[in-house]
């Protein structure tokens, strides 16, 4: 019985050390793999009672882990949507064969790199089929609340490269200065005028046409000045008029005193603003808050606009997408447009080791990995997302070329152990001679 459990224990120990190998093995052939995670054999013994009797070998069992948790280190690329997470933290993938058969929901994997590129839908996909999921941005750039536990909200990142974006302008702030003898006594009352770009719902450039009219007195300064405004768009028509008068006093000099409502939306003086209608709905105009010197002012003799300022721009062509650090996907067009189109959240999971590993260094969630939850990059426990990085290979050469050396010998002394009982055995069947 003795020597049959030491058989018994060699062959044991040449499985376990054959498994070590094909570890080895696979860690030393994903050596230069982008995201490989080490696997990690390990032995544990295996104890036979023998109630007091004679001692039975119990052998050795392995078992193989894989470590999905730990990272490698990063290099830099030429690519922006070459992504990797730096800390904790999985972006999550989909497979390109799933999305294109538009079955219904997509299964959600899980990697930790990635070289994503636009393929001929517009998808960001990997080399290897892999497509990466974000949460859709609303028109205006904002990310609404989608579910944080479930990947029901996650939708494959498509680029539309060919797009075409415009932004109509909402809002002009003026900075104007207005010339202060016009309205004294004796002014030729010239009309100063200003006619300031703005663009459309469509992209349209169109224009807004200011009068500033001087009030001339018959005496002294009157400080008054009639602000007229009108729309490229709608031709002969006054969208607004306005009264301005102007503080004439020693600490507020030359600064707004009042703004009266001839016809148009009101002036609200908490913001210094004033709503026009133009062709394509309502714009503000900031003309400055009463006793500012930001805005419009009277000062001097001369006419200037000091400081004219609008958002919006004209359509423009898609040049590039990035992703920052917080997993923002953002398309940038050549009329400096910058759109929010996705994010990425990081996934993380109580056991990522659990997880169930398939090819192409993607993963799957399961019951022994816990509950996953979909986080904002570097918000909670994860880290960031790096663009023009990839993850290296978690296989450290030197240190599997030392286990192959250990795993040689012990494989080669548990054959000796067989050879011995061989022997043994051989010496026990001649006793009968």
């Amino acid at each position: 019985m003795t020597i049959s459990s030491s058989l018994n224990a060699g062959v044991a120990g040449l499985s376990g050390n054959a498994t070590r190998l094909a570890a080895i093995s696979d860690n030393i052939a994903n050596s230069a793999t982008y995201g490989y995670k080490r696997i990690e054999a390990d032995f544990h013994s295996m104890v036979i009672s023998s109630q007091g009797g004679a001692y039975s070998a119990g052998g050795v069992r392995s078992t193989t882990q894989r470590l999905i948790d730990e990272s490698g280190a990063l290099v830099s690329t030429s690519n922006p949507t070459d992504l990797a997470v730096r800390g904790r933290g999985m972006l999550p993938v989909a497979q390109i064969s799933e999305v294109q058969n538009g079955n219904g929901q997509t299964q959600m994997y899980l990697t930790t790199t990635g070289s994503f590129r636009t393929d001929a839908n517009g998808y960001l996909k990997s080399p290897s089929g892999q497509v990466l999921l974000g949460w859709p941005a609303l028109a205006d750039g904002t990310i609404p609340t989608y579910p944080r536990d479930t990947a029901d909200g996650l939708e494959p990142v498509l680029i539309n490269v060919n797009q075409f974006s415009g932004e109509p302008t909402t809002q002009i702030d003026l900075g104007v200065n207005l010339p202060a003898v016009q309205t004294e006594a004796g002014a030729d009352g010239a009309v100063s005028e200003l006619s300031v770009e703005y663009y459309d719902n469509l992209g349209t450039s169109e224009n807004l046409n200011i009068q500033f009219t001087p009030t001339v007195p018959a005496a002294g300064s009157s400080n008054e000045w009639t602000l007229s405004i009108s729309d490229s768009a709608q031709p002969g028509v006054t969208i607004g008029e306005y009264t301005l008068v102007f503080d004439d006093s020693r600490a507020s000099g030359g600064t707004l005193q009042s703004v009266a409502t001839v016809t148009g939306g009101a002036y609200d003086p908490a913001t210094g603003g004033l709503i026009v209608d133009v062709a394509g709905g309502p714009m503000e105009l900031n003309i400055g808050l009463v006793g500012a010197a930001d805005g419009l002012t009277q000062l001097s003799d001369t006419f200037a606009p000091v400081s004219i300022s609008k958002d919006g721009f004209p359509v423009g062509n898609m040049t590039s997408v990035e992703v920052d650090a917080n997993g923002m996907v953002r398309a940038f067009f050549d009329t400096g447009i910058t759109r929010t189109v996705y994010q990425i959240p990081l996934v993380d999971l109580p056991n990522p080791n659990g997880m169930v590993a398939l090819d192409e260094q993607t993963y799957l969630p399961s019951p022994d990995s816990g509950s996953y939850f979909l986080w904002d990059a570097s918000d909670g426990p994860t880290g960031d997302i790096v663009s023009f990085a990839r993850e290296e290979s978690t296989t450290d050469v030197a240190g599997e070329l030392t286990s192959m050396i250990e795993t040689q010998r012990a494989y080669s002394s548990n054959a000796k152990v067989i050879q011995t009982v061989d022997e043994m055995l051989q010496e026990t069947t001649n006793i009968k001679r």
